[in-house]
């Protein structure tokens, strides 16, 4: 898989990205091995841009170190300063699958609780309601009903 090339422009926005992150992969003096690039992968897969630390004191190793991961993990090479390599990968759109069966999550509700005594404020309560309660107009929270279907509408759509 060839690397990706980019523009300075493009490089010198993800340099910028890239100063205040920790390197997330060190390579230490075995060089890179399988377990080395699997990391680096998953980590470019799960962030996108990255910071490598090089323990290795050879520079022209580093710099080859650099074009060979950014050749095998399609990656493009960001910059090599010192002993941080930076490696950028664009990062894969997950494909969210909506489940209609699903019933809706927990949610927080604040609900106004007023006093019996006219002249103080409203108190203010957060509730949490779940999936398969509802939140009265008095402010209790209630099994949710079962939606009943009429004979009707049910006879139209067939």
């Amino acid at each position: 898989m060839p690397q990706i090339t980019l523009t300075p422009a493009q490089r010198k926005v993800h340099r910028a990205e890239a100063h205040h992150l920790d390197p997330v992969v060190h390579i230490g003096n075995d060089g890179l091995s399988p377990a080395v690039k699997k990391e680096i992968g998953a980590a470019l897969k799960a962030h996108g841009l990255i910071k490598v630390r090089v323990l290795s004191d050879d520079r022209v190793a580093r710099e080859a170190m650099l074009h060979t991961l950014a050749d095998e993990l399609d990656a493009a090479p960001i910059q090599h300063i010192g002993k941080l390599l930076v490696l950028w990968r664009p990062v894969e759109e997950k494909v969210k699958v909506v489940d209609e069966d699903r019933m809706p999550g927990p949610r927080d509700v604040k609900v106004l609780k007023f006093s019996k005594r006219g002249g103080q404020r409203p108190e203010v309560k957060v509730v949490r309601v779940l999936g398969n309660q509802r939140l009265t107009t008095g402010g209790q929270i209630k099994r949710a009903k079962v939606m009943k279907k009429s004979v009707k509408k049910s006879a139209q759509s067939q």
